[in-house]
């Protein structure tokens, strides 16, 4: 009986030892070979562009519309006035709703980008599911106003790897954001403001939204405040290299290499 007793303890300890080490290589990301898991996994992510390594000072401002419009036309009369030109994201149904306002964004100088038809989660969407929500979009848009967007930003800032890859193929550049204001919270002029000037750096891109509740009064100060730092505001398809160049594990685009 105590042979076997051993021998029961020795089999249990046998077992805890090989899911201690199964338990490492998971967390460190080892299989057979020696290949890393994680960095594996690392090298197939798909990522948007949330930023450009620029060092021109240049930088974009873009603006997400889903819901009401009564804030737009302040807005573009406010870029007007600060000689800027921005990115307009726009959602299939506002599009649907707002036919004029996306004329009138398209015919101030503004560039605009595709945000979805239904503004859903799309990462839990089937590739044929994808591409219905960017063309539908697109069409209506390049039906207004002539042109066919080429840039789109997954509503909800939520994506994975299909959703990115279904996009480029279908001629989209995926588009994030580095600066959130957050002024979809609606938290006040002061922390809007200071949640863009304090992170802004030459490459950002800085994300609002049309009829956030004090985008009109925070807005002239954070066109103030860059462009006394001297940043350049340019639309996004402006601020990013053209052609494929590389993108790190931050989301920022390089440059292109010589």
């Amino acid at each position: 009986m105590r042979i076997i007793r051993i021998y029961n303890r020795k089999k249990a300890i046998a077992v805890l030892c090989l899911v201690g080490v199964l338990a490492v290589a998971v967390v460190g990301g080892l299989v057979w070979g020696g290949t890393a898991v994680v960095g594996a996994f690392a090298a197939e992510r798909e990522l948007p562009i949330y930023g450009v390594n620029r060092q021109d000072n240049k930088i974009a401002i873009s603006f997400d519309a889903a819901w009401g419009s009564e804030k737009t036309e302040g807005i573009m009369d406010i870029l007007e006035e600060h000689g800027v030109r921005a990115t307009f994201f726009l959602v299939g149904f506002w599009v649907d709703a707002y036919p004029e306002k996306t004329q009138a964004i398209a015919a101030r100088g503004h560039e605009i980008g595709n945000h979805s038809t239904d503004h859903p989660e799309m990462s839990k969407l089937s590739e044929e599911q994808i591409r219905m929500e960017l063309n539908t979009t697109s069409e209506k848009i390049e039906a207004l106003t002539g042109v066919r967007p080429v840039l789109f930003r997954p509503p909800f800032g939520d994506y994975n790897n299909r959703l990115i890859r279904t996009a480029k193929a279908e001629g989209y550049i995926p588009i994030q954001w580095s600066v959130d204001s957050l002024d979809w919270k609606n938290l006040g002029v002061d922390p809007l403001v200071r949640r863009v000037t304090e992170n802004v750096e030459s490459g950002s891109i800085i994300l609002c939204h049309n009829n956030s509740d004090y985008i009109l009064e925070a807005l002239p100060q954070i066109l103030d405040y860059c462009q006394s730092k001297g940043y350049e505001f340019v639309p996004i398809s402006e601020l990013i290299y053209p052609g494929e160049c590389a993108i790190d594990n931050a989301g920022m685009q390089q440059p292109p290499e010589p």
